[in-house]
């Protein structure tokens, strides 16, 4: 129990600390809980449930703008500000891709070895962005087009491969969208709400059997 404590202590401060950059918090906690000798079906569920400290972390820090998503008088009045829709066109590409594709992620790809190749991809990419990127279109949330909005959705797809930073796919494919990097940022960080929640209860759906009867309990 102690060694367990220990264990998700030392995986909390590798979250805590990798989440809000483009480094792919899920790939570190992989290769950290590969050097801690945790592997288990627990340790994939683990991996992904502990991301429920960032959403609260994101949600209060953005929860003016949270609250007002739920006013959709500017949609129906057409007006040029952010609103729900943007969250959906950047949620939807990748709940499609997660939804497919979980299975396969959690049995093929939470790996050491897979994950080094999407911390080297992901690299890569931010490296491409930054080079190509183009005079920014975008300066605040309220700038961004939904094109913009569904082409930062599709980038974020690449991150369902563990090890390619969710942040660092959102960012690079907001500057190669012509939104600035605040924009991107902020865009990357709200949209990782309703997919960090997403991810988190299909998960702990698919996972529950390899969750203890004390584990089930502290849940509920």
């Amino acid at each position: 129990m102690i060694n367990d404590l220990l264990i998700a202590f030392i995986l909390g401060i590798v979250e805590g600390l990798a989440e809000f950059l483009p480094i792919s918090s899920t790939g570190h906690l992989i290769l950290v809980g590969h050097l801690l000798g945790f592997e288990d079906e627990r340790s994939k569920t683990f991996e992904i449930v502990i991301q429920l400290g960032a959403i609260l972390a994101i949600s209060i820090l953005y929860r003016k703008r949270l609250v007002s998503l739920f006013n959709i008088k500017p949609i129906l009045k057409k007006e040029k500000k952010f609103n729900a829709i943007h969250i959906i066109l950047g949620v939807f590409p990748a709940v499609i891709a997660g939804l497919l594709l979980h299975d396969v992620i959690k049995n093929y790809l939470f790996r050491p070895n897979t994950v080094v190749i999407g911390l080297v991809a992901g690299a890569i990419l931010m490296i491409i962005a930054e080079k190509k990127k183009l005079k920014p279109a975008s300066y605040s949330l309220d700038d961004l087009t939904y094109r913009q909005a569904l082409t930062i959705g599709l980038f974020q797809c690449l991150s369902v491969y563990p090890g390619f930073s969710r942040a660092g796919a959102t960012i690079s494919g907001g500057l190669l969208a012509r939104a600035s990097y605040k924009t991107a940022s902020e865009f990357s960080f709200l949209i990782a709400i309703p997919i960090m929640i997403g991810a988190t209860g299909l998960d702990l759906l698919k996972s529950w059997n390899y969750l203890t009867v004390v584990e089930q309990f502290s849940l509920q």
